[in-house]
């Protein structure tokens, strides 16, 4: 295991939600080249650019201190996805975001790993409200997003015409 953050661990019932290790690469790499689900929308990405993706999402955690998480799942040890929070220097708010492996996909655990996420975020960093930018033709993340209990009112993102923002209720505390 290499630990290339200083990402915390989170636990749910099926899953382990770590930071990003080298020995994620290869399926990172694998979803970002090949996933049927990007391929849909038109997101694949080269090899080289999925390295620097990779690197990118490494110093988000050093930078902001938060970042995507690598979801395992408990029975397999397999990573299954990445589930968690981020924010580009354009964007205007914190989002939530979850991309599932193919293997990962349909079992619930994009919303059970975003429940452990937005739990951790309202608690750790003290942040009241989160956002997730759906593209408005990928009916799989809204409906994970209504699992979770995020509205939207139709507005676009403004640095992602095509997405529509959705607010996230936080936990009270």
């Amino acid at each position: 295991m290499n630990k290339l953050s200083a990402a915390p661990v989170l636990t749910t019932e099926r899953l382990i939600l770590r930071g990003p290790e080298r020995e994620d690469l290869p399926a990172f790499t694998r979803f970002m080249t090949s996933a049927p689900s990007l391929e849909a929308q038109g997101e694949t990405v080269t090899a080289e650019q999925a390295w620097f993706g990779f690197l990118t999402g490494i110093g988000h955690w050093q930078w902001h201190g938060f970042g995507f998480f690598t979801v395992v799942e408990k029975q397999t040890g397999q990573p299954v996805g990445r589930v968690g929070l981020i924010r580009h220097s354009n964007w205007p708010e914190v989002e939530l975001a979850w991309h599932l492996f193919e293997e990962g996909e349909g079992k619930g655990f994009a919303t059970e790993a975003a429940i452990a996420v937005r739990t951790w975020a309202g608690e750790a960093l003290g942040l009241d409200r989160l956002y997730s930018y759906i593209d408005r033709k990928n009916l799989r993340s809204q409906a994970v997003a209504k699992r979770l209990g995020a509205r939207t009112e139709g507005t676009r993102a403004p640095h992602e015409p095509e997405a529509e923002v959705w607010v996230h209720a936080m936990a009270q505390r």
